[in-house]
């Protein structure tokens, strides 16, 4: 399946028949965005990449969740996720 990435910037595809689980598909997709500098500041909100990418809420979630363990991204409750500053 082809998505849009969020804001249209790259298209991106999940591969429902991989064996790597779709979080670990999105966030990877998802890291490399960040990392490249297409994502900024606040990222796009879990019911949007489950649209945008196909997935469920809880993959997006996952996905999300797995960047924030990384460090990349930090959760804000009630707000969302965004991209933490320090990158280097």
């Amino acid at each position: 399946m082809q998505a849009q990435a969020p804001g249209g910037i790259v298209p991106c595809v999940i591969d429902h028949d991989s064996p790597v689980p779709l979080h670990e598909q999105l966030a990877g997709i998802l890291r490399t965005m960040i990392t490249d500098g297409r994502i900024t500041g606040r990222m796009p909100s879990i019911l949007t990449l489950a649209q945008e990418y196909g997935v469920s809420h809880r993959t997006s979630q996952r996905a999300l969740t797995t960047l924030a363990d990384e460090g990349l991204i930090v959760a804000v409750r009630g707000k969302g996720f965004y991209i933490k500053r320090n990158q280097s």
